[in-house]
């Protein structure tokens, strides 16, 4: 089936909605390369109960299958690592490991990066291989490089990017390494969530050059991070914006295992939250957090009789803070050398008096050191993140 027609509208879709700016060369790569071709075998929708319906294309009529494909929306392509929609044909459980992101994000990402005629791409993630199709329409095949840390995942996008035509450098390997046999680049894009961004990507960066990448550890309150990289091989820019994908598998949180109330059994103070735990709920709050205590997780957890509780625990500082609420408000636990939410709510409260400035307001400076954060000139917002 001819999806050419698709293919325009999506464009005109994007153009119309801002994404896609005007007389923006990313039209014609996304007129040109069919997504359908990126999501063989097949797709998981998500359907009540938090099952995950499979759809393949050869078993789904072609006007529905396009329809599916071209929809603004991210399609799970595969779930636990492992499985693919041609191998269930019943809905089934399990967590999605790799997905062809929206085409808004997709495209909106690849604006963000500031390319021009020549430069060559390091991206990090291959996943379908739509992204990378488009930048290869863009730029030429030989100026893309991409890495994908699963095997099976990049042999499909790499039989893909064939059949759209272009025979790029699909590398299988772990993408938080770089690709250094090709190094430098004048843009490196990172399709997947990082707790930090690499210093590797910044060292394979040209001076001038820029690296756009997901930074956060849970999976939302996450920022689009936009540095440039100096001649002295430091990099500065700031959070353009929100920001959502899978984290690099080798970074992804492990979810606690065991009796949280537990490992909460005995805490070391006891006091009224100042701030309800819940604004952890909201994208920026949830970022501070982060930065704040990056090795942090935070659980959602309810009992027996329907009592909410929530946990901030920090499995390397063998740390916790245990949130009950109440008709007075919400307790919190805490136990361990670190008193987490002391430190959590410190940021806040320093972020609600400067009048709760937005994530764009983050500025972000790396060296082979460590990470800054920061927001204004106060010195109360602030982060430093050491490396070594």
């Amino acid at each position: 089936m001819d999806t050419a027609p698709e293919r325009r509208a999506l464009a005109g879709r994007l153009t119309a909605s801002g994404v896609l700016r005007q007389d923006s060369p990313w039209r014609s790569a996304v007129e040109a390369v069919p997504r359908e071709l990126f999501l063989h075998p097949g797709v998981f929708l998500p359907v009540d109960g938090g099952r995950w319906q499979p759809v393949t294309a050869l078993g789904t009529p072609p006007e529905e299958w396009t329809q599916i494909v071209y929809r603004d929306e991210s399609l799970a392509t595969q779930l636990d690592g492992h499985l693919t929609a041609d191998a269930a044909d019943a809905p089934v459980t399990g967590v999605p490991t790799s997905s062809s992101t929206t085409p808004t994000t997709v495209v909106d990402m690849l604006e963000q990066l500031d390319v021009a005629d020549g430069h060559t791409v390091l991206e990090i993630g291959t996943g379908t291989g739509y992204s990378t199709g488009l930048m290869c329409q863009r730029l030429g095949e030989d100026n893309v490089t991409t890495v994908e840390v699963d095997p099976q995942v990049a042999a499909r996008a790499d039989a893909a990017l064939e059949a759209a035509g272009h025979s790029t450098w699909t590398v299988t390997g772990d993408g938080l390494l770089g690709h250094p046999a090709r190094a430098p680049y004048d843009r490196v894009i990172a399709t997947c969530a990082v707790r930090r961004v690499p210093y590797t990507w910044i060292r394979q960066t040209k001076p001038g050059g820029i690296v756009l990448a997901t930074v956060g550890s849970w999976p939302y309150g996450t920022g689009l991070a936009k540095v440039t990289v100096n001649d002295d091989g430091f990099a500065e820019g700031r959070i353009i914006g929100r920001s959502s994908f899978m984290h690099a598998r080798a970074q992804a949180l492990v979810p606690l295992a065991g009796d949280l109330s537990a490992r909460t059994a005995y805490a070391d103070t006891e006091r009224p939250a100042k701030i309800p735990p819940v604004l952890l709920n909201e994208w920026m709050p949830a970022f501070l957090a982060q930065l704040t205590a990056p090795g942090a997780q935070f659980v959602r957890a309810m009992v027996g009789d329907g009592t909410r509780i929530l946990y901030l625990f920090d499995a390397e500082r063998e740390s916790f803070a245990a949130f009950t609420e109440d008709a007075s408000g919400w307790t919190v636990r805490q136990g361990g050398p670190v008193a987490l939410w002391d430190a959590v709510e410190e940021t806040l409260t320093a972020w609600q008096d400067a009048g709760s400035p937005d994530i764009a307001n983050v500025r972000l400076h790396i060296t082979e050191q460590a990470h800054t954060y920061w927001i204004g000139d106060r010195q109360s917002l602030r982060w430093e993140h050491r490396l070594i």
